[in-house]
């Protein structure tokens, strides 16, 4: 399977090997005319479900209008998949604005607005031979999720909720985290800070991230810090709080793709348009659980996705 490659990354970067994506795919609602053909790609992506799932995607795509795709998907980090893109390892891969703005470019503060955020980023990244792509509705940011018994019981609907319930009744609020969460500025000590919480550090337990969400279905905590796009919050039947003061930032999914590469093959941008337009967490959610919960092969799901879509053809 295309998925399947051997990936290493050589020192600093650069990705030194792949293997050719070969699905059999004909254009759909995407790929008519073939305008990538004889086009060589290079498709990369970060090694967690939704990015490969994403990076399929991309190939696909691409397969389908005529381009010989090579997958590089699946590097672990964001800085190696990132900078393969910068640098021309790769050609493209879809990526979060919030990631971009704060990691990459060295910003403190997220812009609540997601088309500003969005904007902002493809504006401060043009001068790194990086070109943003209208993005998509899916925004894989982070919250703070209960299971249907405490929804019934403490009612809660947004952070400034949790925040009340906090302070009318402390021991209520129990937290499940990732370590990393736990001490991020954009995570948990900013949160508190931005709604006015308080927890005491015996209300905050740290552990892997699969643990948090069997964890808050069982309401061994009553919250756990979950991603928005996760399959797991509809398949564990959980609830997240709404961020109402937008305090985390604004993950949007868009194509990242090398400046050089978009000029020799600018037809990449029709080619993704209309894929990325029908990305939103809805889609995310049920596709990372087609992987996450049901076992099944991201590659194979984003295949699916696609042709069910009417994107390809088999």
């Amino acid at each position: 399977m295309a998925v399947g490659g051997v990936l290493l990354v050589a020192a600093g970067c650069g990705l030194t090997s792949g293997s050719p994506m070969v699905d059999d795919v004909k254009p759909g609602i995407v790929g008519q005319g073939k305008p990538l053909a004889g086009a060589d790609l290079t498709v990369t992506s970060k090694e967690f479900t939704e990015q490969l799932i994403l990076g399929a995607i991309m190939g696909i795509a691409f397969q389908a209008a005529g381009a010989d795709v090579l997958d590089r998907t699946g590097i672990q980090g964001s800085i190696g998949a990132r900078e393969a893109v910068k640098g021309g390892d790769a050609d493209a891969m879809y990526e979060y604005t919030g990631t971009a703005w704060i990691t990459y470019l060295g910003n403190s503060a997220p812009i609540p607005d997601p088309q500003q955020q969005w904007d902002a980023v493809r504006k401060a990244d043009a001068k790194n031979g990086v070109t943003w792509l209208a993005p998509a509705a899916l925004n894989n940011t982070y919250a703070l999720a209960l299971n249907e018994s405490n929804l019934k019981k403490y009612g809660t609907k947004t952070l400034s909720d949790v925040a009340a319930l906090s302070k009318s009744d402390p021991k209520a609020v129990t937290l499940c985290v990732e370590g990393e969460f736990a001490n991020r500025a954009d995570g948990l000590p900013g949160m508190q800070k931005k709604y006015g919480m308080k927890l005491p550090s015996g209300n905050i337990t740290q552990m892997d991230t699969g643990i948090i969400y069997t964890q808050a279905e069982k309401g061994s905590c009553t919250y756990g810090e979950v991603f928005t796009t996760d399959g797991r919050i509809k398949a564990m039947n959980l609830t997240p709080m709404a961020d109402d003061k937008h305090f985390f930032p604004n993950y949007n999914a868009a194509p990242e793709v090398n400046s050089k590469a978009l000029k020799k093959y600018p037809a990449i941008a029709e080619v993704l348009a209309p894929v990325t337009k029908k990305l939103d967490n809805k889609v995310a959610q049920e596709l990372n659980a087609k992987v996450d919960v049901d076992g099944e092969d991201p590659h194979e799901v984003a295949k699916d996705w696609m042709v069910a879509e009417g994107f390809v053809k088999e």
